[in-house]
């Protein structure tokens, strides 16, 4: 099962929703959407408004891999659960986000190894879907860093606060 989510921005994202109901490789592949507000309907892949968040989760931990719009949260909630990650940036010129921000947090999360960053603005041929049928491909067939949550800040943050609730 493959695990979509677009957030829960107010804005549409049905751009990335439109790219994986055309992408073939993923035709026979079950494919569940957690759309938020973004309008859409299929009979490819299977979408739901919002979930719990225990119910998210179960849908990320039983996923073979995750495709997300460029949010932390949904980023990070993946790459905690070990999950492979295809991260697509919403983009400002389709009013999709109120500036580009995903782009830099993708690329980041890209370069250091954690995730496939797919934005198809920066393939030339925007109309083929090979571009992402490649990077299904790519994701499948390669090993990502793994992502180690760093806490070892939380107990000097922790006297820092205690410090200022003394004084």
């Amino acid at each position: 099962m493959i695990f979509i989510t677009l957030g829960t921005q107010k804005q549409s994202f049905k751009r990335l929703l439109d790219e994986i109901e055309s992408c073939k490789i993923l035709d026979n592949e079950e494919i569940i959407a957690q759309i938020g507000y973004t309008k859409f309907v299929s009979k490819k892949i299977k979408t739901i408004e919002f979930l719990e968040t225990d119910e998210f989760n179960k849908y990320i931990q039983n996923s073979e891999f995750v495709i997300t719009h460029g949010g932390v949260g949904s980023i990070f909630d993946a790459l905690l659960k070990n999950k492979k990650i295809i991260a697509v940036p919403r983009l400002k010129k389709y009013n999709e986000h109120v500036d580009d921000h995903q782009i830099e947090i993708c690329e980041k999360l890209a370069s250091l190894g954690y995730i496939v960053n797919y934005n198809p603005d920066k393939y030339e041929n925007q109309e083929n879907m090979s571009d992402l049928e490649q990077e299904v491909n790519f994701l499948r067939s390669n090993i990502f860093e793994k992502y180690v949550e760093d806490t070892s800040y939380l107990p000097e943050l922790n006297r820092c606060i205690e410090e200022l609730l003394l004084n």
